[in-house]
């Protein structure tokens, strides 16, 4: 019996171990990076757009969106991603808001069940209005991943990020809390997911 090949299966075994820690500490680091990068102060507060978007997904995002609708930062405010059953006044009821006044400057999307797919119907509301500009309301863990989608289907608008923070979510020394850490855990590989699968349809498509 040949024994040349008898140290093949343990240097593999090595080798696959060692990529495997590299790829873990690389994507460890980028964790760090993700949720270090999260804006806690929203740039360009004082600009106006056409437009403002929400992408539904928690109160404070649409309690947002009508104030900031209110106090002149958009023209038109967008709600992305509503379920089919739901109104302008379901969505408001929870935050103690009846923008009555503002009915007519809020338009709801049905069409969205997912962040491309509330990329795909904000660029459709955006183009049959003519609109150039938006401010994109959403949590800070799912703006980098938003904002993506969105440059993607819309390179030739301004977006202007702004994000929020739900009540539950706890920025400062998040790995401390599971709940938290999961959450951004989650949607930094999504949002990796998101980069290499632009990077296949720029590269082979």
């Amino acid at each position: 019996m040949s024994t040349e090949n008898t140290g093949h299966g343990p240097r593999l075994t090595t080798l696959v171990a060692s990529v495997l820690a590299a790829l873990g500490a690389a994507w460890l680091v980028g964790l760090i990076w993700y949720a270090a990068d999260m804006r806690a102060v929203v740039a360009e507060m004082d600009m106006h757009t056409d437009a403002i978007v929400v992408l539904t997904g928690g109160s404070v995002r649409v309690k947002t969106g009508i104030a900031l609708l209110r106090s002149g930062r958009g023209t038109r405010l967008f709600i992305s991603g509503v379920h089919a059953d739901v109104d302008l006044a379901d969505l408001t009821r929870s935050i103690d808001e009846t923008p009555e006044d503002l009915g007519e400057r809020i338009t709801l999307g049905y069409a969205a069940g997912d962040t491309i797919g509330n990329a795909a119907e904000t660029a459709a509301w955006m183009q049959a209005n003519g609109y150039v500009s938006l401010r994109l309301v959403t949590a800070a863990y799912h703006m980098k991943r938003s904002v993506l989608e969105f440059q993607r289907v819309m390179p030739g608008v301004r977006i202007t990020p702004h994000p929020v923070f739900p009540l539950a979510f706890k920025q400062e020394e998040w790995w401390r809390w599971p709940g938290t850490a999961t959450l951004i855990a989650t949607e930094y590989t999504k949002y990796l997911l998101a980069l290499f699968r632009h990077w296949i349809v720029n590269r082979f498509l």
